[in-house]
């Protein structure tokens, strides 16, 4: 009779059973690889707060002492054009290093193939 299970077969509840662990196995996974995510997303999110305050610290700090040497009365003529001139070059650099951080903060979790 082909309907009567064979002895020491598996049962339709034993593969039930394992179908459910696989499908939790799946779940529980899914939720990890979310929390990954939102773990990335929280760095991500505090790398660029720290790329903007360092953009906002270093140009507030260059403005003052840009102030400063215009007020300063010992320094002369060609000492202040030098010092305005090399404030001008790290506030390239300042532009520069924000834009690339950002760049790279923004392309940080973009899957990379050979």
């Amino acid at each position: 009779m082909s309907w009567c299970l064979e002895l020491g077969g598996t049962s339709e509840r034993e593969y039930s059973e394992k179908v459910k662990r696989i499908k939790e196995k799946i779940i529980k996974t899914e939720k990890d690889v979310k929390n990954d995510f939102a773990k990335i997303e929280k760095i991500k999110l505090d790398a660029l707060k720290k790329t903007e305050d360092m953009r906002r610290s270093a140009e507030s700090d260059l403005e003052k002492i840009e102030k400063d040497i215009l007020k300063s009365l010992d320094l002369a003529t060609e000492s202040k054009q030098r010092l305005n001139s090399e404030i001008a070059m790290v506030k390239g650099e300042i532009v520069n290093r924000y834009t690339e951080l950002k760049t790279r903060i923004s392309k940080a979790i973009e899957p990379k193939f050979a």
